[in-house]
């Protein structure tokens, strides 16, 4: 008996040996992947049951995150908003990424699941209504900023929290920040550019920065001159009286024109 102890003892502790290169290496490339807290949990395995969590462990995480993604779109044809937001948690965990489980999570919390908070008709107090919708946009908040935390290099999430920012929180300057930070990694838009200063002229304190960003675009052509663009450029120079031979010319905005 001591012997066949003696002996497993030993082939256990060879095959944990083994194993560190093998682990050593999967963490060096989750950190290279920018894996950032993406782990799973026992919350998981309720969710898809004990198969279904091995399958996870094995190397099937996509599989299960797509089985999971279709769940939570099932419950949000039922309006299970919870249950939603737990699913829509599990599968970032699995697949953290794929920016388009972390921007459809985050859309569907400050934007679906928010304005059904503020419209629940069970809920007759006002203040306990805007208090749930408030919930829901820092749901929606906390996706978009744990997706940017697992996909650092990729400009989408960024520019999405802009949007939060600026539209349900009314936060201009963190809208800013959050627009430059896109702007800043190579492939984005050109439009983040000009979000940047768009929402920084709505910033108290940062109008001369604004202003000489949007002149900067002003002067890079007519393409530019968007409706927007013309309209706080307009605006930053009454404000910051730039005298009249130093101002640039706004053309009328016509009727349809993009902004």
């Amino acid at each position: 008996m001591t012997k066949s102890l003696v002996a497993a003892a030993a082939i256990g502790l060879l095959f944990g040996m083994a194993k560190l290169p093998l682990e050593h290496s999967l963490e060096q490339e989750d950190r290279a992947a920018f894996f950032h807290g993406a782990k799973l949990s026992l919350g998981l395995r309720d969710q898809v049951g004990q198969l279904g969590f091995l399958a996870a462990l094995s190397g099937f995480r996509s599989l299960v995150a797509d089985f999971l993604w279709i769940e939570a779109h099932t419950a949000w044809e039922g309006t299970q908003w919870a249950r939603m937001a737990l699913l829509f948690n599990n599968v970032t965990t699995l697949q953290p990424r794929v920016l388009m489980f972390w921007d459809m999570a985050a859309w569907h919390m400050a934007y679906n699941a928010s304005v059904a908070a503020f419209n629940d008709r069970r809920q007759p107090r006002k203040a306990l209504r805007l208090r749930a919708q408030r919930e829901y946009f820092e749901l929606g908040k906390d996706f978009l900023v744990r997706g940017i935390e697992n996909n650092p290099d990729r400009y989408l999430l960024y520019e999405r929290l802009g949007i939060v920012e600026r539209d349900k929180f009314g936060d201009h300057f963190a809208a800013a920040t959050r627009f430059g930070q896109a702007a800043a990694i190579p492939g984005a838009p050109a439009y983040d550019k000009r979000f940047t200063a768009y929402e920084l002229s709505h910033c108290p304190g940062h109008e001369r920065e604004a202003y000489e960003r949007l002149l900067a675009l002003y002067r890079m052509g007519k393409q530019e001159w968007l409706p927007t663009l013309l309209e706080r450029l307009g605006y930053l120079q009454a404000k910051l009286n730039v005298p009249e031979a130093q101002r640039v010319y706004i053309p009328p905005i016509r009727p349809g024109q993009k902004p």
